[in-house]
């Protein structure tokens, strides 16, 4: 694409020199680790880095235009001046890569909990259709078969847009991608035209960033407030998916213009779940789909993950798959890495790991536990640090009171003092208990599997799919699953 063309599509700028020798684009970014001859290089201004100190790096690498915000010194290439250069990378990346998301159905979830599993199942169901799908979120990016890593839960706009554009290519057409808050105050998904929008729940996390759960909700809105604004005869209206028995599902309601799809257990929602019964290899209920009843047997458990189920099942509805197609899909769903996945042993001992990093999502998992447990349940359980402090009490009291052994550890202690987190979490402690505490993550597991009789359970949370441990400014490889193996293994070996 020529450059002048894409800068069209700049309205409010300001180009020096105004008369410029156009040139092919071979890239736009705002990565000088990326910048190539021909590229357009974007000054952003970020936290920590800004990046119109970086423009004379930039040109150096072959940036043949640069777009800012803020005056630049005489510089060898044009300079294209807008107000905003978040706002401007997010249109030029949309251009350059030829509104990718408008030949796609994107399906965004969004909430605290819950959306990688909801995507996974969404991915699944049209991946069962015959379809070639795209997932994007936490644990990587998919396009059909092929798996990106990824660093944010949802990327950047440009690598966003960059990897939409591929799913295009490959001939995906379904895309389920998780939305964080903290991307749509960021503008990460300014430009993507999602189809459908599906909300989960809220409880608390990222205050840290957000500082007040009423910001966080806010953030949260953005999905559905910016899900289209008009109605059209022409494709597949608009819809948001909404968890009704969230009172913040409701409060979405007025926050957008779309089609409204409810679901939920306990008011009276379009889609919901009855006769709920939970054991330790699934879970059976009753979907009502507007008064309709299917029967299902899942392979994953717990009340929360009915939920999911629920969710993904409301999207994929929502786009006029066939019920009997989506139930086929859920039966077969074997569940998500991470995700209360149980690690069994010869000794009968069971570890179950699982990504439960907020006080909801560990309240979730211990009662999970607890509904089918046989024997005692271990609770291994830490807290990142660089992140929300005021959970860290609330976690520990959770674990204490549904657990029958807490031990404290380590998660990912990045730039703080693992013992201070912990103390922080003892705050949440009655002070008559004395709960064993580890700094080293290792030790904590090894200590809950050595400690465990036949039929007890030990819950390693937190961490589930991550491969990885952060300390200070290193990622050390840790994975909990290969962990609790060992563990066990060595229980095996002992007994």
């Amino acid at each position: 694409m020529q450059a002048s063309k894409l800068i069209k599509s700049l309205r409010f700028k300001k180009i020096v020199p105004k008369n410029f020798e156009d040139f092919s684009v071979s890239l736009v970014t705002q990565d000088t680790r990326e910048v190539t001859l021909g590229s357009i290089f974007i000054a952003i201004k970020g936290a920590k880095v800004d990046g119109h100190k970086l423009v004379h790096e930039a040109i150096e690498k072959g940036a043949a235009m640069i777009i800012a915000q803020e005056e630049l010194p005489a510089i060898a290439v044009p300079v294209v001046y807008v107000q905003n250069t978040n706002k401007a990378m997010a249109i030029l990346s949309s251009f350059f890569y030829e509104t990718s998301s408008q030949a796609l159905r994107v399906i965004g979830v969004t909430g605290t909990n819950g959306k990688t599993t909801v995507t996974h199942i969404i991915e699944a169901i049209f991946r069962n259709l015959g379809e070639k799908t795209g997932l994007i979120g936490t644990m990587y990016r998919k396009i059909d078969t092929e798996v990106l890593k990824t660093k944010n839960t949802t990327p950047d706009i440009i690598t966003l847009q960059r990897t939409l554009n591929k799913m295009v290519e490959k001939g995906v057409s379904t895309v389920a991608m998780e939305v964080s808050s903290i991307a749509l105050i960021q503008g990460r998904v300014w430009g993507v035209d999602f189809d459908v929008a599906v909300f989960t729940n809220l409880t608390q996390d990222h205050l840290d960033y957000h500082k007040t759960m009423a910001n966080y909700a806010h953030a949260k809105s953005l999905l559905f407030s910016q899900l289209g604004n008009r109605y059209t005869h022409s494709g597949d209206p608009k819809v948001a998916v909404l968890n009704i028995d969230d009172p913040i599902g409701e409060q979405f309601e007025a926050d957008t213009a779309a089609e409204i799809l409810t679901y939920g257990i306990k008011k009276e929602a379009m889609i919901k779940a009855a006769n709920i019964e939970i054991h330790g290899e699934g879970t059976s209920f009753d979907l009502v789909v507007f008064g309709e009843i299917f029967h299902l047997d899942v392979k994953m458990v717990g009340l929360f993950n009915v939920y999911n189920i629920l969710a993904a099942f409301s999207a994929a509805y929502a786009c006029g798959v066939d019920p009997a197609d989506i139930i086929a899909a859920l039966e077969q769903f074997p569940g998500v890495r991470g995700r209360l996945q149980l690690v069994t042993s010869a000794s009968k001992v069971s570890a179950i790991v699982d990504y439960s990093h907020t006080p909801d999502g560990l309240l979730n998992a211990l009662e999970t536990i607890n509904d089918f447990a046989q024997g005692k349940v271990f609770c291994v359980v830490g807290c990142g640090g660089d992140r929300d402090k005021l959970k860290r009490p609330k976690m520990a009291k959770i674990a204490v009171e549904h657990s029958d052994y807490p031990i404290f550890t380590s998660d990912n202690p990045r730039s703080e003092n693992p013992q201070t987190i912990i103390d922080e979490m003892l705050v949440g402690v009655p002070e008559m208990l004395e709960i064993p505490t580890f700094v080293d993550r290792r030790e904590a597991i090894n200590f809950a599997v050595a400690m465990a009789k036949p039929t007890d359970i030990v819950l390693i949370a937190g961490k589930g799919h991550e491969d990885y441990q952060i300390i200070g400014d290193t990622k050390h490889h840790f994975d909990d699953v290969e962990e609790a193996k060992k563990a066990l293994d060595l229980k095996e070996q002992g007994d």
